[in-house]
């Protein structure tokens, strides 16, 4: 098998660039490990940047977002009992956000690719990229026959998340270079069926810890609250999850409106880069490249921001020849990836509780919230970073 550029991983960084390559005339094939059933019944959130609905909808793959997903123009910053509004579309020039869960992106985003004569292949497992430092760079994978295949390309794609090949094939030490960052932490989240408590998401700082109020749809909310990583969602009945939610919620008469809750799940925080996010004819981006806290929403908008670089490099090359937008990918992106690390971290220490912390410590986040909901000019800072940068 032979394509033009050979892409590792189904998720939303691999279809989307498959797709803006497409409209630009460049062949690609995706090889990807999972199931379609599987990625599509995969349910996670999403809040998408303005940039991230704009791309959607040049692309042609926004319609659904469009009529199915929550435009916020705004969202809550709760603390010491009280609520405070950061206007989004006023403080941000008119941008917004858009809470549209990624599983229903990707659905769209495989419907557009085969309908369009994309090749996706599912169930096939990445055992090894080969020559990717060659002009002749190859995907070996096993299909889900338990055949071995090869797939030559001129350039290889790695969108296949943290445990793929793809960054693995960069060498480690004498080119890659990783940032971790653990934080002593995780989300408890759950999925209910409930109205929606709030017509916008509700940050909650509390002495107890984080909690996130956000919306599936209007018959189905998600929430999340700060818990041990270790813990286990066998110690949570539902009784006790509404009694944490209500109480680190709670203030103004705000009470939270509940349901029967039909998923129960805890996430690790962590923050994670590796440099670069390129080697030879590899190029790496989203989740194989980086990983941030879900507090400042930049997962699924960050691998948009990578393949909206990668595929402007590539359609150059085709172009013209030219290697200087593609020689460039990995500090351009990074820029935009260091951005939001900081963004999210920041979001993350002002909002949870550091149970190692002092009273120092929980005095000063309190006056950082302060600040951020009474100065026009910290508002404004929040509002950019979170309805995202312009991708261009």
């Amino acid at each position: 098998m032979r394509t033009q550029v050979g892409i590792v991983g189904a998720g939303p960084a691999g279809l989307l660039l498959s797709h803006m390559l497409y409209l630009r005339g460049i062949d690609s094939v995706i090889i990807e490990s999972r199931s379609r059933e599987a990625i599509e019944a995969t349910i996670r959130a999403g809040v998408l940047e303005q940039s991230t609905v704009d791309l959607m909808t040049q692309i042609g793959a926004g319609e659904r977002m469009k009529r199915e997903g929550f435009v916020h123009h705004g969202f809550e910053l709760r603390f010491a009992s009280r609520s405070h509004r950061i206007n989004l579309h006023d403080l941000a020039n008119g941008r917004v956000i858009t809470v549209y869960a990624q599983h229903e992106v990707l659905k769209d985003l495989i419907k557009l690719r085969l309908a369009t004569g994309g090749q996706i292949h599912f169930e096939a497992k990445a055992t090894g990229l080969e020559d990717v430092t060659s002009e002749t760079p190859k995907i070996r994978f096993t299909t889900k026959e338990g055949e071995d295949k090869e797939l030559a390309c001129d350039f290889v794609a790695g969108c296949d998340g943290g445990y793929g090949v793809s960054r693995a094939a960069i060498p480690e030490g004498s080119v890659r270079k990783d940032y971790f960052r653990i934080y002593p932490f995780g989300w408890f989240g759950i999925l209910a069926k409930a109205p929606p408590s709030s017509d916008e998401l509700v940050y909650t700082h509390h002495d107890r810890g984080f909690a996130l109020v956000s919306t599936r749809s209007p018959d189905v909310q998600r929430m999340y609250f700060q818990c041990d990583p270790n813990d286990s969602v066998d110690n949570w009945p539902d009784d006790r999850i509404w009694e944490e939610l209500q109480a680190r919620t709670a203030g103004e008469g705000f009470r939270l409106k509940e349901g029967a809750i039909f998923q129960k799940g805890i996430i690790p925080l962590r923050s994670f880069v590796s440099e670069p996010m390129q080697y030879g004819r590899l190029f790496i981006a989203g989740d194989a490249a980086h990983s941030v806290p879900p507090t400042g929403a930049k997962g699924l908008n960050l691998a948009a921001a990578d393949v909206h670089v990668l595929a402007r490099a590539l359609t150059s090359y085709y172009a013209s020849g030219s290697t200087d937008l593609l020689d460039d990918y990995s500090r351009t992106a990074l820029r935009r990836v260091w951005r939001a690390q900081h963004f999210s971290w920041w979001m993350t220490s002002m909002l949870h509780r550091f149970y190692d912390g002092t009273e120092f410590d929980l005095k000063r986040q309190l006056a950082e919230l302060e600040l951020v909901t009474s100065s026009r000019a910290a508002a404004t800072t929040v509002a950019e970073n979170y309805v995202g940068l312009p991708l261009t």
